[in-house]
């Protein structure tokens, strides 16, 4: 068993006995694994596992790997500047840290022109990250949500969440604020959060993704 198929073997197993716990489907908790600074070797080896979607931070990055593996999908889990936002939408499958308005008018105009139909994920912020992580608060929600349903190339997934580290107790407030929001717009919205170290504590809250790096790839390479 290679390195990589043991980490997977590690990581579906605390997934499963998570899931076992709190009653819930391990097949409802999606694994998006992030690929940020890792070779395209090493990706394809993970895409042999069975996996075709990969999150990666940046756009010019994701955009080469893209390009050199067209058959993937890539999904945008870094902040979004206006000025890249076209190049996000040819080259990224989903976006998921759409946080202000402006960004999300600017990507539903660029969609409509490239008539391209692109999945979006809202990235909340309800712990005063927002200067470090990006993410806007609950009181925002009602102008992002009218500019993105506005749109019919882009389809609103849910909410994406990157709590401080340590504040485990935070997905749970997460999960309150998803509820909130699928009875106000009689949607069914996923949430995505949860990273290697406090993925037990997503899950059980509710997370339907949790995105991995370093604990099924191993050890990043130096920033390319």
């Amino acid at each position: 068993m290679s390195g990589m198929d043991e980490r997977f073997q590690i990581l579906r197993g605390r997934i499963e006995q998570t899931c076992d716990r709190c009653g819930r489907n391990p097949m409802d908790v999606e694994l998006l694994p992030v690929s940020k600074h890792q070779s395209v070797e090493a990706i394809r080896e993970v895409a042999a596992l069975g996996f075709h979607s990969f999150g990666e931070n940046y756009v010019q990055e994701g955009m080469a790997k893209h390009l050199e593996l067209p058959s993937l999908d890539f999904h945008l889990i870094g902040p979004l500047q206006r000025n890249k936002a076209k190049m996000a939408l040819s080259h990224f499958a989903e976006i998921l840290t759409a946080d202000r308005v402006e960004l999300c008018n600017r990507l539903s105009r660029l969609a409509e022109e490239l008539q391209t139909q692109r999945g979006v994920w809202i990235q909340v912020d309800k712990w005063d990250e927002a200067t470090k992580e990006g993410g806007c608060s609950e009181s925002e929600l009602p102008a992002i949500f009218s500019e993105l349903e506005g749109s019919s190339f882009l389809k609103v997934r849910g909410f994406m969440a990157i709590p401080p580290p340590g504040r485990i107790s935070t997905f749970n407030e997460m999960a309150l604020l998803r509820d909130r929001w699928q009875q106000k717009k009689g949607l069914r919205l996923r949430l995505s959060m949860g990273m290697s170290d406090d993925l037990e504590a997503a899950i059980i809250a509710g997370s339907d993704q949790i995105r991995i790096g370093t604990a099924l790839f191993g050890e990043r390479l130096r920033p390319i």
